[in-house]
């Protein structure tokens, strides 16, 4: 507890852009390795860049939605270092001047709102993937990653612990969704996040010695890193011994870090404009005219939602924290007019079986349409709220019309008062020491007889019907 702890983060967001940053090879995810490449992104000698002009388009919205401030003169510039799935041995990025800077993202905490600043977004060029074949002891490369566009997004080291990191992973990533300049698949690298890390005595306005955590790609994986490298580092100062600068590598299975290099200085990359490539201008009226193609943005939407549907706060959290999964929302509430109904569906059993089924929200496999269906029929008592979760999950398998799937199944609700009387009845007479212990007080056994009821009408009985005769007769006995 002596100890507090400083995070930064930066994030590789890989933008969906059909074609390369340099060149007009594809950026299809999941093609067979070296299809989608040419001379400029393999880094043949003489093959000349030219930028794709919707780079700088997505770079600016992200900027615009993050509260940046939008460059109006960049430029790009050469990284040199030398690694082997980077086939020119630099990376053209860009360095003192980026195209956006001096953002913000507002995370919800329990002390209230915290502000996480950004430092800067910058546009760069991704480098190739490296598989590693132990079998055969050796490594080969796909070069269909290098050239993919990709901005960098960092933050200032405002985070001060792994649920804040969470918060503002989650939250930055739901922006970068809703503004339409990344699919943000974290299982296919197209948003991977690099953590730097450093510990202090609490009190201290000196920062502490950094280690930086590279690629994590789920949100798990960035909270246990944050805990476990942050364990080490005050265990190490604790024992008298030193933080060294250096990259480390996270092993989810073990649950620890290793070093893998020291950690690099700006200049030891040498840096220069890159000669091959003119500024970037982005004037007042190119600003103007990607702020006014905005959607509206997760925070915006989770106060519509709260203030227009009346949903808890937490509901219009996790469901506007994916922008399929508002939408799905959105459209359902407006097929049934009843949006509590909808939203503790896809609280429920959406989510659950989205889980079990590790299937993405963009990819919800019943319609809206149909849900809207399947919560109007419970308002309109035909179902049963305990028949309506049964259905959903036969709807989640095949999308069937909810109303064909009552039928097939005989699943209306029963609501007729005279069968409902004689099912309470039958249970009465079953139960007749539970009756004893309710009129002498033990008023939870009324439940169990609710549950026995319903088990006799084999889950078809409308349960404020029954309450209502059991309540009645339990009284008059």
């Amino acid at each position: 507890m002596r100890y507090e702890t400083v995070v930064g983060l930066e994030i590789h967001v890989e933008l969906s852009t059909k074609s390369k940053i340099y060149c007009s090879c594809s950026t299809q995810f999941g093609s067979e390795a070296n299809t989608q490449i040419c001379p400029v992104c393999v880094g043949m000698p003489g093959a000349l860049p030219v930028l794709n002009k919707s780079v700088v388009e997505y770079a600016v919205r992200a900027g615009i939605a993050t509260n940046c401030s939008i460059t109006e003169y960049s430029k790009q510039d050469r990284k040199n270092y030398f690694y082997p799935d980077l086939p020119k041995a630099y990376q053209i990025s860009q360095f003192d001047l980026p195209i956006c800077t001096g953002g913000y993202v507002d995370i919800d905490t329990d002390g209230g709102k915290k502000r996480i600043g950004i430092t800067r977004i910058h546009i760069e060029e991704d480098a190739g993937k490296l598989i590693h074949d132990t079998k055969e002891d050796c490594s080969l490369i796909d070069y269909n990653r290098a050239g993919i566009p990709l901005i960098e997004i960092v933050s200032e080291p405002d985070i001060s612990s792994p649920l804040e990191a969470k918060m503002f992973v989650e939250e930055l990533k739901a922006i970068i969704e809703y503004i339409g300049v990344s699919d943000c698949k974290m299982q296919e690298g197209s948003f991977r996040v690099d953590v730097n890390i450093s510990v202090r005595p609490k009190g201290e306005q000196d920062l502490g010695v950094r280690t930086e955590m590279k690629n994590l790609n789920s949100i798990r994986t960035i909270m246990r890193a944050i805990e476990g490298e942050r364990t080490r580092q005050i265990k190490v100062l604790t024992d008298g011994d030193e933080v060294f600068q250096e990259t480390r590598r996270w092993d989810e299975q073990k649950g620890g870090s290793y070093p893998l290099r020291s950690k690099g200085e700006a200049r030891d990359y040498r840096f220069f404009a890159e000669p091959d490539l003119m500024p970037i201008v982005v004037d007042q009226s190119w600003k103007d005219e990607i702020k006014n193609t905005l959607p509206e943005l997760p925070e915006a939407r989770r106060r519509r939602f709260v203030k227009q549907f009346a949903i808890p706060e937490y509901d219009a959290l996790i469901i506007t924290g994916s922008r399929p999964l508002a939408d799905f929302f959105e459209e359902a509430v407006q097929k049934s007019k009843n949006a509590k109904a909808v939203s503790n569906l896809i609280m429920g059993e959406l989510l659950r079986l989205l889980k079990d089924k590790d299937i993405c929200e963009d990819e919800i496999p019943l319609s809206a349409s149909n849900l809207a269906k399947l919560v109007n029929l419970v308002d309109e008592g035909v179902i049963s709220i305990t028949m309506a979760k049964r259905i959903f999950e036969k709807m989640f398998e095949s999308n069937k019309d909810p109303k064909i799937i009552v039928k097939e199944e005989g699943l209306f609700v029963v609501n007729d008062k005279k069968s409902l009387d004689e099912i309470v009845t039958r249970v009465i007479s079953k139960n007749p020491e539970l009756v004893e212990d309710y009129r002498a007080g033990k008023t939870k056994v009324f439940g169990f007889l609710v549950g026995q009821a319903m088990k006799e009408s084999k889950g078809k009985a409308e349960p404020r019907i029954i309450n209502e005769i059991l309540k009645a007769k339990l009284k008059g006995i």
